[in-house]
């Protein structure tokens, strides 16, 4: 009968312990666990319940530095406050969970340096692919091409890419944009203000482009004191950045009549500002946001938003993810369309019609 082995608590059950434990050789325990190498049944029965009996969880670094494999995918997002996060990463587990891929998630928060610790720390853990989903800046920038001249299969979402080695999946983010602002001067409003970026700061994002280009279409010149928002690196907008926002440009002396917000939660601090100021929506002042999060449905009044598909956008950067991983070499960039919905918060036509 195999002997009782006292196993401390104060560290990990180790290898060497599940052998004493089932009365084997540490190889005959390790070929037991990894299911390689013959074991008897008596022995691989005896290894298997000591293995639940300590608790035992194997190294997985130790295991992936005889195998080269870790079967991991690591993820950076901006937040993981934003329910965009949640929702895209929804998507990509949808695709990487029944190919049997662990999902390692770090944050970048609005720190470049952040970021670039990320990274490197998915790398030291040698995962076998990243997906990134922060916003574009140069040292970012510089630090994925480090990731991809060390052969790591990288793809991006919604950050333009412009070197090669780099498969990238975004929404027609420009368009989406184009549309919201457009629908804000078909009601009426030509002072227009955008919040959820420094005007310095915004000319990669696409957002921020097309709410621009509208307003020069329709024949208005954009007013930089119109614009508002963090400085900060590779992160979303926040609630707190629509909140201030709001308030900074209702000082002005002949503030917007309406406000198209970066994504929906900058959107609905906004909102809160607004009534906070003693403002109506739409009546004072209309506010249009991006992603229609589920929130965006059941704010007061309901938030007219730009959908962009959110958990597709995840599930395909995955299926890229895999194609790399198993060697495609082609570069591939998927653009998904967005859908402009409107609600009572920028047509006050909608809000009459339900008293």
């Amino acid at each position: 009968m195999p002997r009782r082995i006292p196993v401390s608590t104060t560290r990990p059950t180790t290898l060497a312990d599940i052998a004493r434990q089932a009365g084997v050789s540490v190889m005959t325990a390790s070929r037991a666990i990894n299911g390689s190498g013959y074991v008897s049944e008596d022995a691989r029965k005896s290894v298997m319940h000591a293995v639940e009996k300590l608790n035992y969880r194997p190294n997985l670094s130790a295991r992936q530095l005889k195998v080269r494999r870790l079967d991991a995918i690591g993820i950076l997002l901006p937040d993981i406050a934003n329910p965009f996060s949640s929702e895209l990463v929804n998507g990509m587990k949808r695709v990487l969970d029944p190919e049997g891929y662990t999902v390692f998630i770090a944050t970048g928060n609005r720190s470049t340096r952040q970021e670039d610790a990320s990274l490197q720390s998915f790398l030291d853990h040698r995962v076998d692919g990243l997906i990134v989903a922060t916003r574009g800046t140069a040292m970012g920038d510089k630090a994925l091409r480090s990731v991809v001249q060390q052969g790591v299969p990288l793809v991006t979402i919604g950050r333009p890419i412009h070197f090669r080695g780099v498969d990238s999946v975004t929404a027609n983010h420009y368009q989406g944009a184009f549309d919201a602002v457009t629908h804000l001067i078909r009601m009426g409003h030509k002072r227009i203000g955008f919040i959820g970026i420094a005007p310095a700061h915004g000319k990669q994002l696409r957002r921020y482009q097309g709410y621009l280009n509208a307003l020069r279409e329709a024949g208005i010149e954009p007013r930089e004191e119109y614009t508002v928002g963090p400085t900060e690196g590779p992160a979303f907008a926040t609630q707190e950045d629509g909140y201030h926002g709001m308030l900074q440009l209702a000082q002005l002396h002949r503030p917007p009549t309406a406000i198209f917000a970066r994504n929906d939660f900058t959107a609905i601090g906004a909102m809160h500002a607004a009534h906070t100021l003693g403002l109506s929506i739409p009546d004072d002042v209309a506010i249009a946001g991006f992603d229609n999060i589920p929130l965006a449905a059941f704010t007061m009044p309901p938030l007219t938003t730009v959908e962009q598909p959110i958990a597709q956008q995840g599930e395909e950067a995955a299926r890229f993810l895999l194609e790399r991983i198993r060697g495609r070499s082609q570069d591939r960039t998927a653009t998904m369309e967005c859908r402009l919905i409107v609600r009572q918060s920028t047509d006050l036509r909608l809000r009459n019609s339900h008293r």
